[in-house]
């Protein structure tokens, strides 16, 4: 398979490209604190734009995994002047976009749009960080739902355990 070369307005956020695997923690108001697992792919097909997803599952007190959490997926578009605008949608009837910045390895953004469906929990916004520190792909997430306020969520510690796989279209 000849894989495709990346597109150049992506060089900002090349370093996401692969698979990542790690853990993190959670919690918020409404849930008990809890351990996951976490795997997330960045990929590519040529055009100016990186695929997206991430699956979870819970992990008991010795690491193992217990049942499997959220999901997501999404496309993340590399915009002029170091601005980044990314698209996920979720199983349970979420769709966000998220503006943000790019500045060398640190990415920052912040929901611009949240939609919901009339079966889905109350969510209103959310913030993200994600950073390459020392190889390792860090991020935190902080969000607004359930009638809190945006605060702290889930954060977690990923290494990258693959390399970038071409999409097929």
């Amino acid at each position: 398979m000849d894989v495709p070369e990346l597109h150049p307005d992506l060089e900002p956020i090349a370093f996401l490209l692969g698979r990542w695997e790690g853990a993190g923690v959670g919690g918020y108001p409404t849930i008990e604190s809890f351990n996951f697992g976490q795997e997330i792919v960045f990929g590519h097909n040529g055009k100016p734009f990186l695929t997206y997803n991430s699956r979870t599952w819970l992990l008991d007190e010795a690491g193992n995994k217990v049942r499997p959490l959220a999901t997501e997926t999404g496309f993340w578009r590399q915009l002029p002047d170091r601005q980044l605008e990314v698209c996920m949608s979720h199983p349970t009837g979420i769709v966000e976009i998220y503006i943000g910045e790019v500045v060398f390895n640190k990415i920052e953004l912040r929901t611009d749009v949240v939609a919901r469906t009339g079966t889905s929990k109350e969510y209103t916004a959310g913030h993200r960080l994600y950073g390459l520190v020392n190889g390792n792909l860090m991020w935190a997430y902080d969000m607004a739902a359930e009638g809190q306020s945006l605060q702290s969520h889930i954060s977690a510690e990923l290494k990258k355990v693959g390399d970038f796989v071409p999409e097929v279209d």
